[in-house]
């Protein structure tokens, strides 16, 4: 399959290079105010670039840069920094199948990311990664660990509850 690219408006390029340059792949939408003089112009250079797939819509304000070395216009982000960007960093943890393939409690590689979140619920599809939110209590939210991938730390849920939770599904 051979994915046709739209090209990149001359502004649209600016603001791509800039995001690249100052490694900013996750940004929200004040960051890129200094090229749009209202906000009116920046949600139209956001909507044009998610339209050519240059960004990718993680949530409310918060989008993800596909780079330009992506030559056929996909990119692989980590699925766990993926969840961490999309809540914001905070009032979640990655549980299910997921964090029991982190914690080596199985083999079995997950179709899809579990997080249970105090904010949101449904499903997220971005960079060929399904994220399901599950809605969840306060208490619930805060039986987590800090992992780390590439130096980007997210909160998965405790070896100890991914077990109790792997016994309960069998």
């Amino acid at each position: 399959m051979v994915l046709k690219l739209e090209g990149l408006s001359r502004k649209e390029m600016e603001i791509v290079s800039w995001l690249e340059f100052y490694d900013k792949y996750f940004f929200s939408s004040p960051e890129i105010d200094r090229f749009a003089k209202s906000k009116t112009q920046r949600y139209n250079f956001i909507k044009h670039l998610t339209k050519k797939k240059r960004i990718v819509k993680l949530n409310r304000d918060r989008y993800y840069l596909i780079t330009t070395k992506a030559k056929s216009g996909s990119w692989a982000e980590h699925s766990f920094i993926l969840a961490d960007e999309a809540c914001g960093g905070k009032d979640y943890f990655i549980g299910g199948w997921a964090a029991a393939n982190y914690w080596h409690l199985t083999d079995q590689i997950p179709m899809r990311i579990d997080v249970y979140t105090t904010k949101r619920q449904g499903i997220l599809r971005a960079l060929n990664t399904r994220i399901v939110f599950h809605r969840t209590t306060k208490r619930r939210v805060n039986s987590f660990v800090v992992g780390k991938l590439a130096n980007h730390p997210f909160l998965i849920e405790k070896q100890e509850d991914s077990k109790k939770w792997l016994k309960s599904t069998r």
